[in-house]
């Protein structure tokens, strides 16, 4: 049985307790403050499994912070190298000016390739872009009696006053978190309600989870519908889907540039023929014959490296790497090219965007905490990591059009591959 909570005690006497399997590694923090249970913890490890840590303890992350929202069982913490790539003209609705990209990543040759697409699109005067949608789905699955009732639930869903209703309970529990949209979806006797909130700064996954958990309760209250998972896989979160590409999740964004041919000559060592010929061919062609859901050379690094360098959820490049890469030349002969992001999810508020680390990119570009009016920050920061997205398409495209991707690779980090 373990000791009550209330009683402290000093790490000799708890780490034999600890050690024993009187007290279990998610409890010791009941009987001592957060720094001390973190380093007992971790010398419980190391004398079960027979290791010594050598570096995990060196950090400066307030444990007191990160284990009451962001770990469970923390032992220390895992460092990766922080580089940035800029600047970066971006000309958005939010973002306006020239940034430079935080990117966390071990991957050699990553953060270089980047540069050099800030630098061709900032040459080439910025990358324009905007946003067309910002939802964040849930969507919970109802079983029904049958395929006439589950018509009935559709149809009751659909009502404007059915939504109405939703809206006003919403309001009741959330002042950051409004309900835009319902889009149901039939299979057999099974119902899924497609929820599409707008969560403002934050990414809201943990918002709209509340928030449509309430409105669960009331569906099964008011029209009696089974309510069989809270999640029934047609968000869709962190799974490859085709619904997401489609329909968005998170934000739709669209960044695109003008590059001149002289900037691709100079700056690429390739032609805007050649560059629109691989991008054809690549990211269209290729990803069309592989059945893949994203049409582009490497979106998921330049997502994925920002991500966990400002605190987003690295699985969430899953929705992120939904990107199609276009590339054309234009009557001018100067190359034209796009990315699209369907369903990027970012925000500047809650989730990892309040450790210290995180906090500093965050600031970096401008984007920390709440914007003004609500929402702004979030946008500002889609628009930047869109353009960066952008950036590494030029870049990595360009590198494989002059036949540079090898050499690159070799020269910065990577020579097997």
């Amino acid at each position: 049985m373990e000791p009550e909570s209330e009683i402290k005690m000093d790490e000799d006497e708890l780490f034999e307790k600890i050690t024993s399997g009187e007290v279990s590694l998610r409890k010791i923090e009941k009987y001592t403050d957060a720094n001390s249970a973190v380093k007992l913890r971790r010398k419980a490890i190391e004398k079960t499994s027979n290791v010594s840590f050598e570096y995990i303890q060196n950090h400066n992350i307030d444990a007191e912070k990160v284990t009451k929202k962001n770990i469970e069982n923390m032992i220390g913490a895992v460092q990766i190298p922080l580089g940035i790539a800029g600047p970066l003209k971006v000309k958005g609705e939010y973002a306006d000016g020239d940034y430079y990209v935080p990117l966390a990543t071990t991957e050699g040759a990553l953060v270089a390739s980047v540069n050099r697409g800030c630098s061709v699109i900032t040459r080439s005067n910025g990358a324009d872009v905007r946003i067309f949608q910002d939802v964040m789905t849930r969507a919970p699955a109802f079983k029904v009696e049958n395929v006439v009732r589950a018509q009935e639930f559709v149809e009751w869903i659909k009502k404007p006053e059915t939504l109405k209703h939703m809206q006003d309970k919403i309001s009741e529990i959330t002042s950051h978190g409004e309900l835009i949209d319902i889009d149901p979806y039939v299979l057999g006797n099974t119902v899924y309600l497609r929820f599409s909130y707008d969560t403002k700064d934050a990414m809201g996954m943990n918002m709209v989870t509340i928030a449509t958990n309430t409105l669960v309760d009331l569906i099964e209250d008011e029209f009696g519908a089974d309510p069989i998972s809270l999640s029934g896989n047609m968000c869709t979160d962190k799974k490859p889907a085709a619904l997401n590409s489609i329909q968005g999740r998170g934000k739709t964004v669209v960044a695109e540039i003008e590059i001149p041919k002289k900037v691709v000559e100079d700056r690429l060592k390739s032609t805007p023929e050649e560059m629109a010929d691989v991008n054809y061919r690549k990211n269209l062609l290729g990803s069309a014959r592989a059945g893949s859901l994203g049409y582009n050379a490497h979106a998921a690094n330049v997502i994925v490296a920002t991500n966990i360098a400002c605190g987003q959820d690295p699985a969430h490049v899953v929705e992120g790497s939904n990107v199609i890469t276009t590339m054309e030349v234009t009557k001018y002969g100067d190359l034209y090219c796009s990315v699209t992001l369907p369903s990027l999810l970012v925000g500047t508020v809650g989730g990892g965007t309040g450790i210290g680390t995180q906090k500093d990119c965050l600031n970096l570009l401008g984007v920390a905490g709440s914007g003004h009016p609500p929402g702004a920050n979030a946008k500002k920061m889609a628009e930047i990591l869109a353009s960066a997205v952008l950036a590494g398409e030029i870049s990595l495209i360009g590198a494989q059009a002059a036949g540079h991707l090898a050499r690159a690779h070799a020269e910065l980090g990577r020579g097997s591959f």
